[in-house]
């Protein structure tokens, strides 16, 4: 009973501190930006980070075995993997362009755990026989961590191409309005001047603008392709581990069980994302590495929740039914 109260207290929060979170972002995105604002999301993703943990550590030890056995301690696993990358740009004194990921999918993900599932999913059960191995929390952890990474990784390249598109759009719109100022040279001397001044302060803005987001697609660029690194190293570890676990439950190391052709075909993707990222005779590398990613994001998505959806296969302990 202290146990689940506990657990109740820790769970609520960290929901409350990541909703605090996402309203200062907004504040800061809507107003202006307050330092002072900024420092206490930072902090407040650390509270959150620890919040979690507390909750992860106190149903470690009510139920016996690591917190890993249904979707509903997933999922708490899922928000704290996404608050450890929140923190990784912090620690190492970056600009933390994560956040604007990290924080709305920790709550996105702690929110449906916490309210969309049935009461009966929150509570701990014992593990079925083939769950009882010492492998659980090496295959599972490193799939969730890889699961968080290359979500985060995988929504930073879907901004990196809308913002690329926006771009290429507002060089579409200068170049129109300098076509414009060719052919009013041929009304008179006073409005070309009229209109040559108009087109370059436009023509200013417009550089000012493109080369903010230069530097912001050049930055969405170097954390995608870094995060989603970090997360095919932990996506490689848990597809690994989870074959020398198989052999050991079921005799045989790969199956091409749904949820192991799935992890694959993810797996696939991102080792193609990798190649296309870092291949240097491929023209605009950034983005057409992005538009690889962001199928990425789609196949996480099925690998992680198409079999608790279905509820086949030899992965389907944790599923909804």
């Amino acid at each position: 009973m202290i146990f689940a109260t506990l657990e109740h207290i820790l769970t609520h929060i960290s929901f409350s501190i990541i909703s605090i979170v996402i309203l200062i972002h907004l504040m800061n995105l809507l107003v202006y930006e307050i330092e002072g604002l900024h420092n206490s999301s930072e902090k407040g993703m650390i509270a959150t980070f620890f919040s979690i943990t507390g909750f992860l550590v106190i149903r470690w030890i009510s139920s016996g075995h690591f917190p890993l056995s249904n979707l509903y301690e997933s999922l708490i696993f899922l928000s704290w993997s996404l608050s450890i990358i929140h923190m990784i740009p912090y620690l190492g004194n970056h600009k933390n362009d994560l956040s604007a990921i990290t924080a709305p999918s920790a709550i996105f993900t702690q929110g449906f755990a916490t309210s969309g599932l049935s009461t009966e999913m929150h509570q701990p059960a014992i593990l079925v026989p083939a769950l009882q191995s010492q492998w659980l929390m090496m295959h599972v952890s490193m799939m969730l961590l890889s699961y968080a990474a290359l979500l985060c990784g995988s929504l930073l390249s879907v901004a990196l191409i809308v913002i690329t598109f926006q771009k290429r759009i507002d060089s579409f719109l200068k170049n129109k309005n300098f076509f414009s100022l060719r052919k009013s040279f041929f009304f008179g001397d006073m409005e070309y001047l009229n209109q040559k001044g108009s087109v370059l302060k436009n023509t200013s803005f417009f550089s000012f603008q493109n080369f903010y987001k230069y530097q912001l697609i050049q930055r969405l660029d170097y954390w995608s392709y870094r995060v989603i690194s970090l997360g095919f190293t932990f996506l490689t570890i848990g597809i690994l581990s989870g074959a020398v676990w198989a052999n050991e439950a079921w005799g045989s190391y790969w199956n091409w069980d749904p949820k192991e052709t799935w992890a694959f075909i993810t797996w696939t993707i991102f080792a193609i994302y990798l190649h296309t990222r870092t291949n240097p005779k491929l023209q605009d590398q950034g983005t057409n590495s992005a538009f690889v990613a962001s199928i990425g994001f789609l196949l996480i998505w099925i690998c992680y929740f198409g079999i608790n959806i279905l509820g086949i296969g030899f992965h389907s302990y944790g599923s909804f039914q």
